[in-house]
């Protein structure tokens, strides 16, 4: 015969039970940890995904290029500034998976090696939070901003629209333009270069008009070159702002339904 006590402890055994079920069919969700092998090289990356997130629908995908200052092996710096930081001011504005790639130290975005390791955690994250192929996303600040353009020249048609945020072509400081290929003929305009490869693809560029590490001319340059190709193209520069032109770009409320309403043509 039961006694109460043993109820008690079997009523508390139940419920215990049936949380522990509860939640280990619960997805993850947040900032999450990820790595990827390519070249026999480990890369870490994160990966945003919203707490609403579920396998029923696919979801929209950004991939996010972080700029110089936040590149290293630990997978957790380019987490710490641009779009992540708008997301933890406001979630409700991102209903979208996240991929945050990390540049190695010593290297720049527009190295082939890097632009294949963001590109392999961004197609393994659409794999694993089944991303939408026809909605992804790409967006960059700095450094970044000139892996946004260049990746954008060599995958054309493979995102749904761009975002560069205080980039250019033309790298500032002692990176130099590559040796080989297109942009290293003087005789090619290489911002033309990159517009045509853009095509229709929808593009919103940001940048500071006080900018003293990246020169808001090398946007106005883009800006140009775009409307010249007949391009899809949304141009803002902050007045007075110099080179953290991220947090205002990426605080615009209507940045991401901008972005999100984009979709890659069929």
């Amino acid at each position: 015969m039961l006694t109460k006590w043993s109820v008690v402890i079997l009523l508390a055994l139940f419920i215990a039970g049936f949380v522990s079920t509860a939640s280990a069919g619960k997805p993850e969700t947040g900032f999450l940890t990820r790595t990827i092998l390519l070249g026999g090289k480990t890369y870490r990356y994160q990966v945003y995904v919203p707490a609403e997130w579920n396998k029923s629908k696919k979801w929209p995908v950004v991939l996010f290029l972080h700029g110089a200052g936040e590149r290293g092996d630990d997978g957790l710096l380019q987490t710490q500034v641009g779009i992540a930081t708008a997301i933890r001011l406001h979630k409700d504005r991102f209903p979208c998976i996240v991929v945050f790639a990390q540049c190695r130290k010593d290297a720049w975005w527009t190295m082939d090696e890097m632009e294949a390791q963001a590109m392999k955690a961004l197609e393994q994250s659409i794999k694993e939070f089944k991303g939408d192929s026809d909605r992804v996303y790409l967006t960059g600040i700095s450094m970044g901003g000139y892996g946004t353009w260049d990746l954008a020249y060599k995958y054309p048609g493979r995102f749904a629209a761009f975002a560069p945020v205080c980039g250019g072509i033309r790298p500032p400081g002692k990176v130099p333009m590559p040796k080989t290929g297109p942009f290293a003929d003087p005789n090619v305009d290489p911002y033309a270069l990159v517009a045509g490869k853009v095509g229709k693809t929808p593009v919103w560029i940001f940048h500071g008009g006080a900018d003293n590490v990246v020169p808001s001319s090398e946007s106005r340059k883009m800006n140009d070159a775009l409307k010249a190709a007949g391009a899809n193209v949304r141009y803002t520069e902050y007045e007075g702002v110099g080179h953290n032109s991220w947090d205002r770009a990426y605080a615009e409320s209507e940045f991401m339904t901008w972005l999100l309403a984009q979709r890659r043509p069929k």
